[in-house]
């Protein structure tokens, strides 16, 4: 093994985990949403959860995705913006949904747009790293 690669470094490390444990988190949830939440609220509500969860889990392997990159390449500002933009993402889109599903005033349902904004931000930037990374 060449210096270096034997240990990833942290911020490769922390986008896996955290993706790992928003994966595991998305799964728990969904299970939650067929088991208890889809007889308690309506059609509506309970297509807006279960795209809270798809795009959880979406997100969560897209952060994986990030680490792995942040382990074999070097990493630049985009790629860490891109690992920001997704939790950030996930937090507020997937999270105002979940709170107003839990009965949280439905004003938390206005954290959902910028949410979803961050989140594709965050593939743009992974895209823009992409473009612009240059093989080493």
């Amino acid at each position: 093994m060449s210096p270096g690669r034997d240990s990833a470094p942290a911020f490769a490390r922390g986008c896996i985990a955290a993706g790992s444990i928003l994966m595991f988190a998305g799964l728990v949830l969904g299970a939650l949403g067929t088991h208890l939440v889809a007889d308690r609220v309506s059609s509506r509500e309970l297509a807006r959860y279960e795209t809270a969860v798809l795009y959880q889990l979406l997100h969560a392997l897209g952060l994986v995705l990030v680490g792995v990159l942040g382990w074999s390449t070097i990493v630049t500002a985009k790629l860490r913006w891109a690992a920001r933009l997704m939790a950030i993402g996930i937090a507020m889109f997937c999270g105002s949904i979940y709170l107003a599903t839990a009965g949280a005033p439905r004003i938390v349902l206005e954290a959902a747009p910028a949410g979803g904004m961050a989140l594709m931000l965050s593939w743009l930037m992974l895209a823009w790293h992409a473009a612009t990374r240059t093989r080493d």
